[in-house]
């Protein structure tokens, strides 16, 4: 079997056991299966995702996996929130500050190591990365922090219209963000010219072989979230047994469903490619709280579903420190391990104080 048919199988083979696990009683081997099959479909993701990205160019390829995976993500938030009434109020918020928090800090962080120790020094267009972050830092606050001070609604809720206001303000600067990134200044996301990347001199795939890899791409992921999903009640189980506060499970789930976009970036970097792992990290956590937030503001509205969007005092100092090292380290538009290593040490403080409130 070629590489090309394995990536084509995997999905398929991810799918299958997402159906089987759905059919056949809850036990260890289909837990097994379903994080065996689980890797398998990331790992087919990223590559489909690539076919795409080399296709297109970029930065629409980067735009194609963080849409999709996004996507996929607001659906499962959503048939969690109808599910869980009451005790589903916070599942929204705390989605919303794991991605950031990951994905500023895990993702951002492996990547500045990963491309420091290969590379010594690596650079990109703090033109694109710094709107992007800053677009991030506003909406961050609107959304997890001003809940918590504004006083017309109780316990870290905001009222009808405020919640209005914050949903057209979380699409409206992600629409912006993406003219930008595509249309206006798409040179500010565009990575530079190397004469020895290889991508350079590879011819883009058949339209026909885009079109596949792309129904494959969103095959992979639906089977990522459906196989993250189906094995959260063991998770579940490990984080009760240990007697760990429940947005643990979250940070599991949020994670499980990021590896696709995280091995991209992760692999960018170390192929020097740098431009592009800020691509995926700023524009996903955009297109998390761009895209999650007006769905499931709109749902909580039409469907009268509790929300509340307002950090504790703990998470909103660690998401402060974020943004705050983030200007720093991305600042110059260089960077090296000892950044990376900065941005990690914060992703560690954010899983230990989660798991040790």
């Amino acid at each position: 079997m070629t590489r090309q048919h394995l990536h084509a199988a995997l999905p398929l083979l991810a799918a299958g056991v997402l159906g089987a696990g759905l059919l056949l009683p809850f036990g260890g081997a289909v837990v097994a299966a379903a994080v065996l099959a689980l890797l398998a479909a990331v790992v087919s993701a990223v590559h489909h995702a690539e076919v795409v990205a080399h296709r297109i160019g970029e930065p629409y390829g980067t735009l194609v996996l963080a849409l999709a995976i996004t996507v996929i993500e607001v659906a499962l938030v959503l048939s969690i929130m109808l599910a869980g009434g009451e005790n589903a109020a916070t599942l929204a918020r705390d989605t919303v500050y794991a991605a950031v928090m990951i994905i500023c800090n895990g993702v951002v962080g492996v990547c500045l190591l990963v491309g420091g120790l290969h590379h010594r020094e690596q650079s990109f267009r703090i033109e694109g990365t710094g709107s992007g972050l800053a677009a991030l830092a506003v909406l961050s606050v609107l959304v997890l922090v001003m809940p918590g001070l504004t006083t017309s609604a109780p316990g870290g809720s905001y009222t009808l219209w405020q919640l209005v206001f914050v949903a057209a303000s979380s699409l409206a600067l992600w629409l912006v963000f993406v003219f930008i990134q595509t249309v206006r200044h798409r040179d500010y996301f565009l990575p530079a010219a190397r004469p020895d990347d290889e991508t350079l001199h590879a011819e883009p795939p058949a339209a026909r072989a885009a079109w596949v890899s792309a129904i494959l791409l969103v095959l992979a992921l639906v089977a990522v979230v459906g196989l993250a999903k189906l094995i959260s009640p063991a998770i579940e189980g490990v984080v009760d047994a240990a007697g760990a506060p429940k947005a643990v499970v979250g940070i599991v789930i949020a994670m499980i469903v990021l590896m696709p976009e995280t091995w991209a970036a992760l692999r960018a970097a170390r192929a020097d490619r740098l431009q592009t792992s800020m691509n995926l990290a700023i524009g996903s956590a955009l297109a998390s709280i761009g895209l999650t937030v007006p769905v499931v503001v709109g749902a909580a509205i039409a469907l009268d579903l509790p929300l509340t969007l307002g950090l504790l005092p703990k998470d909103i100092a660690l998401l402060a420190l974020t943004f705050v090292v983030g200007a720093i380290t991305l600042g110059s538009g260089r960077t090296n391990m000892m950044q990376g290593a900065v941005h990690l040490v914060v992703f560690a403080a954010f899983l230990v104080l989660t798991l040790v409130p």
